[in-house]
């Protein structure tokens, strides 16, 4: 299944969140949430399994570079700064790079 198969924004004013890192590259990130809908059921699908308040979200680049889905705060569209949200970014992207030299 496509990234943007899993793409919805959930509540009527979540829009996806741009922020550009030191090398230029544009980030477009939202709440992944598998365009299932919005009832209770359906939205704890886009929760992180075993809690209640982190979500996934993907992060898109501009580029050829790759996406990422990291694990967020419910309210990382307010709670987090941009240098924040980069450094989540940059974290997911180490981590997928040391798996793969696994």
């Amino acid at each position: 299944m496509s990234i943007g198969a899993f793409l919805h924004a959930g509540k009527d004013n979540e829009m996806p969140r741009e922020v550009s890192d030191a090398e230029g590259i544009t980030w477009t990130c939202i709440q992944a949430f598998a365009g299932l809908g919005n009832d209770p059921e359906k939205t704890d699908a886009a929760r992180v399994d075993g809690t209640r308040n982190q979500v996934h979200v993907v992060c898109t680049p501009s580029g050829g570079a790759k996406s990422v889905r990291v694990e967020l705060a419910e309210d990382w569209e307010t709670s987090l700064s941009n240098d924040e949200l980069l450094q989540a970014v940059r974290s997911q992207l180490a981590e997928e790079a040391s798996a793969s030299q696994v």
